[in-house]
């Protein structure tokens, strides 16, 4: 695994400590003095400004070069993993240093839209196909790029014939002390992995009792993706219930490790922020940016700047053709759940799920 492999896999597992802080802190911001940006499709005159790019996608640089390539911008990137990124947007509220913000997860983005931080009323013109409409927000704050999935149910198939089929079975004698999965205080992608099944299960206390029965049940809780995998492939646990692309990733390595999807897991999407606060010069560059990303060129650099990592994703956009390691998205049972409900709970869900459930 190359070095910006491995810390791509990183940034899929990384902590959403900073992001639930950061839905606390800028929804608090609401009564400030910023105002978000709503003239989408703004168009400036002057000479190139410098755009930048706070990104923890593992194919941005390859991006941010093609687009400096195509359109002649000057671009910043700032790669970081998701956790410090949405940390210096935090602390950068009241002089954002941003132009495009672009991490896994749309919990986030909803927060800072509700604290009017986002351009408003700006999507690429392009033809998104079912699954990509179903994660675009209603006032277009801000711009999904692709989509995995959370959780997948990981196995070994040398070593487990007849895996879970349903999120019920997980809860039954045979796979007592087998099930391993993310820390949501941690790790990116497991948020949205439990608020999914808090929302398909009925609420937050039909969710509780389901984690609840887990852990009676013998549940066992890592920090990261590389770690489930590893009690994975090391025999401690026989199911790990990971992001998509983690486990795809792992299945192409070992032919043995193979990934299925219950009904109904979660459609994580990748998404760009645009700031409110920049001006009308990189505003209209980051609207370019995110243009870019969804045009053909765009979707060939994301398919191809990380094949280990998130260039296992599936397209939004018609026509557009996922890695062939990855299934019809059809055939994979997804909901989308509404960002503005749960992202606000991200703090109080994570707390509970510490509390009551890792300890």
């Amino acid at each position: 695994m190359s070095l910006r492999t491995a810390v791509g896999a990183r940034r899929r597992s990384v902590g959403v400590v900073a992001a639930a802080g950061l839905v606390m802190a800028v929804l608090s911001a609401c009564g400030s003095s910023q105002s978000a940006g709503s003239g989408g499709n703004v168009v400036a005159t002057g000479a190139p400004v410098p755009l930048v790019v706070y990104s923890a996608q593992g194919y941005d640089q390859a991006m941010v070069t093609a687009f400096q390539k195509a359109t002649g911008i000057p671009t910043k990137l700032v790669d970081d993993s998701t956790g410090p990124l949405l940390a210096r947007v935090q602390a950068e509220r009241g002089n954002p240093q941003w132009g495009v913000l672009w991490v896994d997860g749309d919990e986030a983005f909803a927060a800072l839209d509700q604290a009017g931080m986002l351009v408003k009323n700006f999507e690429p013109n392009v033809q998104l196909n079912t699954a990509g409409q179903a994660v675009v927000p209603k006032d277009k704050s801000y711009v999904p790029t692709g989509l995995t999935v959370t959780a997948a149910l990981v196995y070994d198939a040398s070593k487990t014939a007849n895996p879970p089929t349903s999120w019920q079975d997980l809860l039954s004698p045979a796979w007592k002390g087998a099930v391993g999965m993310n820390d949501p205080a941690v790790s990116g992608p497991t948020y949205p992995f439990v608020a999914g099944m808090f929302n398909q299960l009925g609420g937050d206390s039909q969710g509780e009792a389901f984690y609840s029965s887990l852990k009676s049940n013998g549940l066992h809780v890592f920090q990261t993706n590389g770690d489930t995998l590893h009690a994975l492939q090391t025999g401690q646990i026989k199911v790990a219930l990971i992001q998509s692309s983690a486990g795809i990733a792992a299945g192409i390595k070992d032919k043995n490790i193979k990934t299925t999807y219950l009904p109904k897991v979660t459609s994580l999407p990748s998404v760009i922020g645009i700031d409110g606060k920049v001006s009308a010069q990189e505003q209209a560059e980051a609207e370019k940016f995110a243009s870019f990303v969804l045009s053909p060129k765009g979707q060939e650099v994301m398919l191809t700047g990380d094949r280990n990592g998130d260039s296992l994703y599936w397209p939004i956009v018609q026509g557009v053709t996922p890695d062939p390691e990855l299934p019809a998205l059809a055939s994979v049972p997804t909901q989308a759940i509404d960002p503005y409900v749960w992202g606000p709970k991200e703090g109080t869900v994570n707390t509970w799920f510490t509390n009551t459930i890792v300890h």
